[in-house]
């Protein structure tokens, strides 16, 4: 009968019981040696003499079949042969190290941020409150660069062709007019942008002619049309005042998100288009918007009152986070992060426009309608 537990004659590679001796480890013989501790214990197999191979892939074999524990009664400190494992399992009991807490990060370089703001904002008040027109030249610069941004980014992402010579004219000649004549001179200038663009891709092959037209009147209604609105503030007797509030608002806004959500957001506000924004941020956007419209109303236009610039302030907040979203949108389904590098720390131009575009014509309103619109 063969004595082996695994069924192999004592000849095929283990130890017996009687051909090699007591077998180091094994319970000793007598009365005291029962039957379960027998099948608990396993012959210990030969290991075959891994240097006739030669190779480091069959020494790591032999290394390996030394290296596991071949009794269960056997302690880890002392394998058989005295050889030591190679690779010893981790013991899941130790007490793991717990991971370092992570610090939030702005995502940005905030020195080349803060500098470029700093640097941007001393043209465009010292523009706004020396020479209307050229802080008006500034917002038309702003405008062809922008357009350029969008039309750029719509024919490396989606092979769009925007004609941009048609917007950039056209845009510049926007915000000149809106300042010039009023809503009436930048309604006529936006119908013949329009036009001028479809007239333009006609001189191109008629294949997805209706979707570069399409994009075209688009751009130039987001950017400069929406733009002609600053022009407009401007033209009123305290024109620089309300440039430099609803300038102020949009900032306080953007920065009072920006500080509370960082601090305090748990709760996503649009997961799927702009996962860092949070209810806490436009709580935060909200409160600091109306807490300086409050102060600017009363200060700053002339007869203007607190309760008006708490309107105000809760307007901007709503109009500049929509105005952020919406571009959030259009970057995610182009595919990219942000619309052009100029700007270090921001982005593009389009990237610091995104909340004054759509916030320009909801100011302008809400002045004419509280103060008049001389």
């Amino acid at each position: 009968m063969n004595d082996s537990p695994w069924g192999a004659p004592p000849h095929a590679g283990y130890w017996g019981p009687s051909d090699r001796g007591p077998v180091q480890g094994a319970a000793p013989a007598g009365p005291t040696y029962d039957a379960l501790d027998a099948q608990q214990t396993r012959p210990m197999p030969i290991v075959p003499d891994v240097s006739a191979h030669g190779g480091s892939q069959d020494d790591d074999r032999g290394a390996a079949r030394l290296g596991g524990s071949l009794f269960r009664d056997e302690s880890p400190s002392a394998p058989p042969y005295g050889a030591v494992p190679q690779n010893p399992e981790p013991m899941h009991d130790a007490p793991q190290p717990a991971p370092a807490p992570q610090k939030k990060s702005a995502g940005r370089d905030l020195g080349a941020a803060i500098g470029v703001g700093a640097g941007l904002g001393a043209v465009i008040i010292t523009s706004l409150f020396i020479v209307k027109a050229v802080f008006v030249g500034v917002v038309a610069v702003a405008v062809v660069v922008g357009l350029w941004e969008l039309t750029k980014r719509l024919e490396e992402r989606k092979g769009i062709h925007a004609p941009l010579v048609p917007l950039a004219v056209g845009g510049a000649g926007m915000v000149v007019a809106g300042y010039v004549r009023g809503p009436e001179g930048a309604w006529v200038a936006m119908a013949l942008t329009a036009l001028a663009v479809l007239v333009w891709r006609m001189t191109e092959p008629p294949e997805d002619y209706l979707r570069d037209v399409t994009a075209g009147v688009f751009a130039a209604f987001y950017v400069p049309f929406l733009a002609t609105f600053v022009a407009m503030m401007l033209t009123a007797q305290d024109g620089p005042q309300r440039v430099f509030m609803f300038l102020l608002l949009t900032v306080v806004s953007d920065t009072g998100a920006y500080a509370v959500g960082w601090r305090f957001g748990r709760h996503k506000l649009a997961p799927r288009i702009s996962p860092g924004k949070t209810r806490e941020g436009l709580v935060g956007a909200v409160s600091f918007a109306m807490a300086a419209g409050a102060l600017c109303m009363q200060f700053l236009i002339d007869d203007g009152t607190w309760w008006q610039g708490l309107l105000l302030g809760l307007a901007v907040a709503a109009s500049a986070t929509l105005g952020d979203l919406g571009e959030s949108m259009i970057k995610r389904d182009l595919g990219i992060k942000d619309m052009g590098t100029l700007l270090p720390g921001h982005g593009g131009i389009m990237d610091r426009l995104d909340s004054l575009l759509p916030t320009a014509p909801v100011v302008w309103l809400l002045l004419v309608l509280f103060v008049g619109s001389s």
